[in-house]
């Protein structure tokens, strides 16, 4: 028995750009299930509709995308944020990573990457574009501030930050998956985090990342 199409709300302001990636989704197989020009009615479809993956673009007029993110993890939302949009400034990905998005997305990115980046999203991994997990991971590269991560942490969040999965970490670290997952714990444990994405963004804040 084959698994039930990912479930997909939209949200752009721009019909043209909103339309181009729903037909790119539906052609993929995925189910488009709501269409949204605002933050707010992003929301309400949401909360009413119950997809498994919002497809957020990040500015927006009224209610901002990161605005959105806050209110949906507010209310608990069980829906994967995945933002599609055109800036890449390191406030704009901090700001949706911390909010709580669980991939962040350039709109030039290849249609691979997009449908790629919607599947990780409904089973919960982190995604990060190639260009904002490069800016991320280049800030691993001086010491910054004291901190209490220990060496084989930061080498995890390393790579962790240049989107590594926990298989491939564990094979370029010679390490059990477990193993990962317990550094992992533990760098989310001192951060203050709960997931991949934020650990990233708390460390850059933090002076770790750069």
């Amino acid at each position: 028995m084959s698994a039930p199409p990912i479930r997909i709300v939209v949200a752009d302001d721009h019909p043209v750009v909103r339309d181009g990636v729903v037909g790119v989704l539906r052609a993929q197989g995925f189910e488009v299930v709501g269409q949204a020009g605002d933050g707010t009615e992003a929301i309400a479809l949401v909360e009413e509709l119950d997809p498994d993956v919002l497809v957020l673009d990040l500015r927006m007029p009224g209610t901002s995308g990161v605005e959105v993110i806050e209110r949906l993890r507010a209310r608990e939302s069980r829906a994967g944020v995945l933002v599609l949009t055109t800036f890449d400034t390191d406030s704009d990905v901090v700001a949706a990573i911390e909010a709580g998005a669980t991939g962040y997305l350039l709109k030039d990115a290849p249609t691979t990457d997009l449908v790629d980046a919607v599947r990780a999203t409904a089973a919960g991994e982190t995604v990060l574009s190639p260009a904002v997990a490069t800016r991320l991971a280049s800030r691993l590269r001086s010491p910054g501030p004291a901190t209490q991560l220990s060496p084989r942490e930061r080498e995890v969040l390393t790579l962790v930050a240049r989107g590594t999965t926990n298989r491939t970490i564990a094979a370029k670290l010679f390490v059990s998956e477990a193993t990962v997952k317990t550094h992992l714990g533990h760098v989310f444990e001192k951060l203050g985090v709960t997931d991949r994405a934020a650990a990233v963004a708390r460390a850059y804040d933090r002076g770790i990342l750069g």
